[in-house]
């Protein structure tokens, strides 16, 4: 089955079709798209999962047309960073 593996930080986004066999579990799936290779600072023991947004544990099992996203840390208190007013017209 074809699904997909997503990861992001500044300036470099990843974004991976790739195929695994029926059953295949997040992390099975994290493991065989190589991006553990690409990112080794990826540390899946402390960083969330998910699928489609949606917090999921690594023996979660996928089905044909997922995207496993790989979120990294939170950096930044958000009740410290100064708002941006959005201005609609």
């Amino acid at each position: 089955m074809q699904i997909g593996v997503a990861y992001s930080e500044p300036g470099n986004q990843l974004w991976l079709n790739i195929e695994v066999p029926d059953e295949s579990t997040v992390k099975e799936a994290i493991e065989r798209s190589g991006i553990l290779k690409q990112f080794p600072h990826i540390d899946l023991t402390t960083q969330k999962v998910g699928v489609f947004g949606r917090l999921v544990k690594l023996d979660a099992a996928l089905k044909a047309g997922d995207r496993i996203e790989i979120y990294r840390p939170i950096i930044a208190d958000p009740e410290t960073v100064p708002r941006k007013d959005v201005v609609e017209e």
